[in-house]
């Protein structure tokens, strides 16, 4: 929107998360609540973008740089602390220098949103925008009507004269803080949500009269709404259709019951462009994942971070994927671990597999059964199938990597690095010692151990040759039987006698005395 700046307002700690950190990091849906607002501001804003934080400030400020790297308009936002907490007001007021920088014009509106509303919709930001500017107001603001309205600022509007419509968009008088409230308006269920469009001839201007004459000494932004009726410029609203959409996470509560209602969207989402969901119900999508159409999702399947899902693929039960790159025709068997790491049109992994951070399968690879890789290239239509361990290795294509294969890639200090050619054949129970090259098309026998290069098309063999002794196991079969003791020729000590006989007489007199008694 042109001439829209945007506010977002990141100062708050969050007493009631009960959190050694802030509430804005807190996340949703994978994502910390801050970049949601963050993201709607992007979206939307024509100028700059100041986000206002206050406490942990540079572990905020390092997480929303990390979320905005690469997006597009992330030069706009700029990042401006709040060093003591002495209001929302007073946290608006510090990102004045970043508005009027390099002696350009000043918005012409400005939009301002909390850090900690992720369920807020760009639609019902855009909607604001439209009636602020269609109504000519100062200042608008968004409100909803809940049942329980404790705790949250109330909207006080003129009472409706007769034959007039109540609750229209030009009758709100001010907005009163919960705890500055009188018994009459704490009874009113309409409370404000936070989130404005303020008229920019008239923000900054109205901040600088502020006064902290209030419950909690402190300068309020709600009180601009009453300094425009007092002047007599426009205020309007827009009130929620789901009040739920514009509520803060203050707590723990709070904070699960927006992730159920974010990660059912993005469910929804997904189901509308064309992925099929087993049990969507069981399914967790995170905010920044892609999936393409006609992919199916088994139940109880993971997708987090920034993992992107081609098309027509198939992933089982079970499955968790963080930070991945998926192709398409990709077939994905169940309880398998993915981890920053990229598989190719029509590879094959699982079930079982974990696949750490750097792992690359090519095209058509596979990586069955109890497989794990780390930091490994896996070539085109290569196979590692069963019961491996692949750690710095660059294989290239069609290779059979054999059941029991593991590259010894670290001496309890350094990491070294394994080659393998094309088209090498490694049998099972092979052990190939970093730093090792396997030339193309040599063949490894099954339990070698190589230490050494294997020049291409050579055969490799690194084990104890076999030796079979006949008649061995017989002839140990006699030995033993003549050395071992029999039963007749073992003595039990006299002292060991007695003390039985003593034992066995006191049984028989203790079952006497027993059936005696009946």
């Amino acid at each position: 929107m042109a001439g829209l700046g945007v506010i977002v307002m990141a100062a708050g700690l969050g007493k009631r998360m009960k959190s050694n950190h802030v509430k804005v990091l807190h996340q949703v849906a994978g994502k910390p609540m801050v970049q949601y607002a963050v993201d709607v501001a992007l979206r939307v804003a024509g100028q700059r973008i100041a986000v206002v934080v206050g406490h942990q400030a540079e572990k905020v400020r390092r997480i929303i740089e990390a979320g905005i790297t690469g997006t597009p308009g992330a030069q706009a936002v700029r990042i401006v602390e709040q060093a003591q907490q002495l209001g929302t007001g007073h946290a608006v007021m510090q990102s004045r220098s970043v508005f009027s920088q390099d002696g350009t014009a000043g918005p012409v509106h400005y939009l301002i949103l909390n850090g900690d509303t992720p369920l807020l919709k760009e639609s019902t930001v855009r909607e604001l925008l439209t009636v602020h500017q269609r109504e000519g107001a100062t200042v608008t603001i968004l409100t909803a009507i809940l049942d329980d309205p404790s705790g949250y600022g109330r909207v006080i509007r003129r009472q409706a004269d007769q034959g007039e419509q109540a609750h229209s968009s030009l009758d709100v008088l001010k907005i009163v803080e919960d705890r500055d409230a009188t018994p009459t308006e704490r009874a009113t269920k309409e409370i404000n949500v936070g989130t404005y469009v303020v008229s920019g001839a008239f923000l900054f201007e109205a901040l600088d009269k502020l006064e902290p004459d209030n419950a909690q000494g402190e300068y309020y932004l709600t009180d601009i709404v009453r300094m425009a009726v007092s002047q007599g410029q426009r205020v309007s609203a827009v009130t929620l259709r789901n009040p739920d959409e514009g509520l803060g996470v203050n707590t723990r509560q709070q904070l699960a019951a927006a992730e159920q209602v974010v990660r059912h969207q993005i469910r929804e989402r997904w189901l509308d462009a064309g992925v099929t969901m087993r049990d969507p119900g069981s399914v967790w999508i995170d905010a920044d994942v892609t999936i393409g159409k006609d992919t199916v999702l088994y139940p109880h399947v993971v997708l987090e971070g920034n993992t992107v899902i081609g098309e027509e693929t198939t992933i089982r039960s079970g499955v968790r994927i963080t930070d991945c790159r998926i192709g398409n025709h990709v077939e994905l068997l169940d309880s398998s671990v993915l981890s920053q790491s990229r598989v190719d049109d029509e590879a094959h992994v699982g079930p079982f597999v974990h696949l750490r951070p750097g792992v690359v399968v090519r095209r058509r690879a596979k990586v069955g059964n109890f497989v794990e890789m780390k930091k490994t290239e896996l070539g085109e239509g290569s196979k590692a199938n069963h019961l491996s361990y692949l750690g710095d290795a660059t294989i290239a294509e069609g290779v059979n990597i054999g059941a029991g294969t593991i590259t010894c890639n670290y001496d309890g200090q350094k990491k070294y690095h394994t080659v393998i050619g094309k088209n090498v054949f490694l049998g099972s129970d092979t052990q190939l010692v970093a730093p090792v090259t396997i030339g193309e098309g040599a063949v490894i026998a099954a339990g070698t151990t190589v230490t050494q290069n294997v020049p291409a098309d050579s055969l490799a063999i690194a084990r104890v040759p076999q030796t079979n002794r006949m008649g061995w196991v017989a002839k140990r079969r006699a030995l033993l039987e003549r050395t071992a003791p029999s039963v007749a020729s073992v003595k039990i000590p006299a002292k060991h006698v007695r003390v039985k006989k003593q034992n066995t007489a006191a049984k028989s007199k203790k079952r006497a005395g027993r059936s005696s008694k009946g």
